[in-house]
């Protein structure tokens, strides 16, 4: 990938942050803000065409799994994320759908922008 396309991509999630910043959402876990910054690392791999996870990004799929343990935690982490892929060009859902498993981390829905947050409360061992 050319570094201006990288440099594209890193400026589109950055702006989609300082808008999901202004959203009256906040998590009692972890905030918006913190939830894209854990998977800002992943940006590459879910624009690409798969292949090896970036570690920074398993690692920070399985900081938001583990810091977001109430219902309200995990739907409000789901909402954020929900919204951070709405915003991201070149989104392949296909890899997006395999990250958690790629991760280690199990969860009940696909992540993406159509999931019904809502409908997913339990965390799974």
């Amino acid at each position: 990938m050319s570094s201006s396309m990288v440099l594209v991509k890193v400026t589109c999630l950055t702006m989609m942050m300082c808008m999901v910043l202004g959203l009256p959402q906040t998590l009692d876990a972890l905030s918006c803000l913190q939830v894209e910054t854990k998977l800002m690392p992943c940006v590459p791999y879910v624009t690409g065409n798969g292949g090896y996870v970036p570690q920074p990004c398993c690692d920070g799929v399985k900081a938001i799994n583990n810091q977001a343990v109430t219902k309200s935690d995990r739907q409000a982490a789901c909402r954020c994320i929900k919204t951070a892929t709405s915003a991201i060009h070149g989104l392949n859902m296909d890899i997006l759908a395999g990250l958690p498993s790629k991760c280690g981390v199990h969860l009940p829905y696909t992540l993406g922008p159509s999931t019904t947050c809502e409908k997913y409360v339990y965390k799974p061992h």
